[in-house]
């Protein structure tokens, strides 16, 4: 979701209908939030396939609850498109958005987030970026709901970093991105 999004405002500067975003009264947060909510519900229905797909494709049990995991789901995606948007902001390509977001959410999400190693075992700036990164939070509450039958009440630490994300990253992106450009 996040290179999607990236690359909805990136296309938008190459084709040059960004200059819509110029001669209209909507605000740079209008805009993004305008840009990031197709793919936010295109990733709630990929998160809807995928978790069928564990439950009845794969026989992985969802032990916990599920309200809990697709509204950590939401966050999450909206968490992500935000990062999206926000390195859209810096980049002027296609190609670039692309790298840039890939390299920027894959690496720190499979290093960082706890997927392979314990975010507790890391050390240094490896734990702040792990503990900052939301994709940790999430691993944390789909663990959580699929395999220890933990709900809302269980994991509600968990949703605080990433409620907090997701303003954080849609105000950075709103800010940094140039009403008109120079």
């Amino acid at each position: 979701p996040a290179i999607l999004a990236a690359l909805a405002v990136v296309r938008e500067k190459e084709l040059g209908s960004i200059v819509n975003l110029y001669v209209t009264p909507v605000t740079r947060l209008e805009f993004l939030i305008g840009k990031q909510i197709p793919y936010i519900v295109l990733a709630m229905a990929n998160f809807l396939l995928l978790t069928a797909l564990a439950i009845w494709g794969f026989g992985v049990p969802l032990t916990g609850s599920f309200a809990t995991l697709a509204a950590a789901a939401l966050v999450y995606v909206t968490a992500a498109t935000g990062f999206g948007l926000l390195v859209s902001t810096f980049v002027k390509s296609q190609i670039a958005a692309l790298f840039g977001t890939a390299l920027l959410t894959m690496l720190p999400a499979v290093t960082f987030s706890g997927l392979i190693n314990p975010v507790t075992s890391l050390e240094g700036s490896g734990r702040v970026i792990g503990e900052m990164f939301p994709t940790t939070h999430f691993i944390t509450i789909a663990r959580g709901t699929f395999s220890k039958a933990l709900g809302f009440d269980d994991l509600q630490a968990s949703f605080i970093p990433l409620l907090v994300s997701v303003p954080v990253l849609l105000v950075l992106a709103a800010v940094l991105l140039r009403k008109q450009e120079r």
